[in-house]
């Protein structure tokens, strides 16, 4: 297997290529040494982009993707030997932030603190935000300079502690229900029921680059899409195609859609 030609072949821009490129790293680690292996955490985007090259490769087992939770959104991609079949859960560690309740903090806060100290995006998992306190997933050498070196975010002292991966509050998602017809399954069409704008608006969108079909980035208006997809538009977050029904007598098809507020 020519290493660099696939590589050319799956990323989609240079910053991708070294990405895969790190990936492919660890995949060899596992197999070489025979030891579980594990990359930084990825975006949903760049999960989608190892899983064209593990495809491409030809690999469909022996990894999993982790964030410390079922349902994270930024994860590792673990790489496991024949003799283990689930990830260590050390190598995720949750910190419990809480402030005096005066203080209201979020989501931006708490990144923005921590890439003050220095840290990389890589380094940090999911932020998960509560009333009253913020449970943050990171990987364990990462934890254990948070541990002394982490005492505020925005305007607000912080008192850090850690909790069980078990233990960590994840916050209720806002959606909406979305339950419409559309002309056709074309991505233009869906990107405008989904997120209520003309279909005219979702195609200059999808031509402007900022639509994601499951979570890769997609310029084609044209593009069918199917049951399960994911479809993100900046500015206006993301939406699910959950069900694909029937045709009306008109020959419109039915959907139903969730968008996340």
């Amino acid at each position: 297997m020519d290493k660099r030609a696939l590589l050319d072949r799956v990323a989609v821009n240079a910053e991708e290529r070294l990405l895969l490129g790190r990936v492919w790293d660890k995949y060899d680690q596992c197999r070489r040494k025979n030891i579980p292996a594990a990359t930084a955490f990825l975006s949903p985007q760049e999960q989608a982009a190892a899983r064209r090259l593990l495809s491409a490769m030809g690999v469909t087992e022996g990894f999993i993707f982790f964030g410390g939770y079922d349902g994270a959104e930024r994860c590792q991609l673990h790489f496991l030997p024949e003799w283990t079949d689930a990830p260590d859960e050390e190598s995720i560690c949750a910190l419990r932030c809480t402030w005096p309740h005066q203080d209201g903090l979020t989501h931006r806060d708490f990144l923005g603190s921590l890439m003050g100290l220095g840290l990389t995006r890589e380094s940090i998992g999911d932020i998960l935000v509560a009333q009253d306190s913020a449970d943050v997933l990171v990987s364990s050498g990462v934890a254990e300079f948070l541990r002394s070196g982490w005492d505020s975010a925005g305007r607000a002292h912080l008192q850090v502690r850690d909790v069980a991966l078990h233990e960590i509050h994840i916050p209720e998602k806002k959606t909406k229900t979305i339950r419409d017809t559309v002309s056709s399954l074309r991505l233009d069409s869906v990107v405008s029921s989904g997120f209520s704008i003309s279909r005219g608006k979702a195609a200059e969108a999808i031509n402007a680059g900022r639509v994601q079909l499951n979570w890769a980035l997609c310029t084609k208006a044209d593009r069918a899409v199917a049951q399960g997809d994911v479809i993100s538009l900046r500015g206006l977050g993301k939406c699910v195609l959950e069900e694909v029904g029937n045709q009306t007598k008109k020959g419109r098809i039915f959907v139903s859609m969730q968008r996340y507020l």
